[in-house]
């Protein structure tokens, strides 16, 4: 039974993986998801008929939990609005870590019998686990609009490093004295653990969300990895590598991404009053435009490019675009997506949406495949996108993004900006696109403005 046990195991990370190759891609996404979701079942069927499971009454909890957890996920899942996808992402990255952490908390206030190694990897996967999930809440929360406000205050990375350096110290104690640690020192161990993962994100901005989210999503599958090696279950040290290490490389790509170091987006104060006080201001006027002048410029155009971000996703005018663009398409213009890897509150925000709406993958480009493409555009037509589309990133050393690398708006000859206010947006960082000469405002809420553009170019 144990080989047949290790077999299924084996199976199931196999499918993890192939699943995660799957999602490389778009095109191949939803099958990963569905190969990765057999395996995960495999793994969880398998794991009722383990040898270390003793009693009527670890089947119940089990079945109770698989309830309880199966149930609130099918709903959410069918519930929450792809508007909302980044803060649902990030709780379940919180859930992932909290759960290593429980595992961990178990094992430890057990005081059981473990190698050195093995202590050692439990705590470390009991802090990783912990800040995982008390920082992702915080995610969760600035997210959804429940922490409105970054939280600073005088010397804030001094007493945040201090924390963690306490709860580390902690568990050094507790990694280090075999059984004999009291459950005090556990308590106040996990507590600090938990208190150093809300400090740690109460400070960081909204422009930073994506690698933050990113970043614990990586930390949850390391907590993972520890605890299976603790509980010598392979399907989770797999499991928990795999993402461990596919967070990483994402959180990396997101920081390369917005030309910041993680240490940067960690313990600086980007997305707060630190950017609206160095953002800079911009010279000229906004020139707004009407719909039906704005309908004309894009009837009567070659090529567009359409460049969304988070003002889309928040209006959910993703299928009034994608109408807008079979519109244009059928009148001969050439109408292609431009996405960046930040834009919107998490990794991948923009392709989700438009994949919903049904936009061709071949007509999504991201930056590097479209970036050279905007100086042939007659019109660049940009929904709720900000600090991906600043000019200012290129030109203005005292810009708190300078150096990302921006999608190529300004260079079109006519850029159309659809925004619903005359506000900085989300980061706080004011973009000297929408003053430039060839820069026209369409105010108004992205879904209702997209109909009027609908209306107009059907009237040409």
């Amino acid at each position: 039974m144990a080989y047949a046990i290790q077999a299924v195991y084996f199976v199931a990370a196999v499918l993890f993986i192939y699943g995660l190759k799957q999602m490389s891609s778009p095109r191949t996404a939803r099958r990963g998801i569905v190969w990765a979701g057999v395996g995960m079942f495999m793994a969880v069927v398998v794991t009722f008929f383990h040898p270390g499971l003793h009693g009527v009454g670890n089947y119940v909890l089990m079945f109770v939990a698989i309830a309880i957890g199966g149930g609130l996920a099918l709903v959410t899942g069918k519930r929450v609005a792809m508007t909302d996808m980044p803060q649902m992402i990030a709780l379940y990255n919180g859930m992932g870590g909290g759960a290593a952490a429980a595992i961990a908390a178990l094992e430890l206030i057990r005081h059981a019998p473990m190698t050195l190694t093995v202590q050692i990897i439990a705590v470390l996967g009991a802090l990783i686990g912990t800040v995982a999930f008390s920082g992702s809440l915080i995610a969760f929360a600035k997210l959804q609009g429940l922490q409105r406000k970054a939280v600073r205050y005088p010397r804030q990375q001094v007493v945040n490093m201090a924390v963690f350096a306490v709860s580390v110290a902690l568990g050094v104690v507790v990694a280090f004295s075999g059984a004999g640690y009291s459950d005090a020192v556990l308590v106040f161990f996990f507590f600090l653990a938990l208190a150093a993962g809300v400090m740690m994100t109460l400070p960081i901005g909204g422009a930073d969300m994506p690698v933050v989210i990113s970043l614990f999503n990586a930390l949850t599958g390391l907590a993972v990895g520890f605890e299976g090696f603790v509980l010598g279950n392979p399907a989770m040290m797999i499991a928990g590598i795999v993402v461990g290490a596919a967070g990483t490389l994402l959180t990396q790509l997101m920081a390369r991404a917005m030309n910041r170091s993680l240490a940067k987006v960690l313990f600086s104060d980007f997305g707060g009053a630190a950017a609206q006080e160095t953002g800079g201001s911009a010279e000229g006027h906004l020139k707004p435009i009407e719909a039906n002048d704005a309908g004309a410029m894009l009837a009567y155009a070659d090529k567009v490019i359409i460049v969304p971000g988070y003002g889309m996703a928040v209006a959910q005018a993703q299928h009034k675009i994608w109408e807008l663009a079979e519109l244009l398409a059928e009148r001969g213009v050439t109408v292609k997506f431009a996405i960046h890897p930040v834009a919107g509150r998490m990794p991948g925000h923009m392709n989700v949406l438009l994949a919903e709406a049904g936009v061709p993958y071949d007509m999504i480009l991201d930056l590097d495949e479209i970036n050279n493409e905007f100086v042939s555009a007659d019109v660049a037509l940009v929904i709720g996108a900000n600090d991906v589309t600043n000019p200012a990133a290129r030109t203005n050393p005292d810009s708190p993004i300078y150096g990302m690398p921006i999608l190529n708006v300004d260079k079109a000859k006519n850029v159309i900006v659809i925004k619903r206010g005359q506000g900085t947006g989300f980061s706080g960082v004011e973009n000297p696109l929408f003053y430039a000469d060839n820069t026209r405002m369409l105010y108004g809420d992205g879904q209702r403005v997209a109909g009027e553009l609908i209306q107009a170019v059907k009237s040409m």
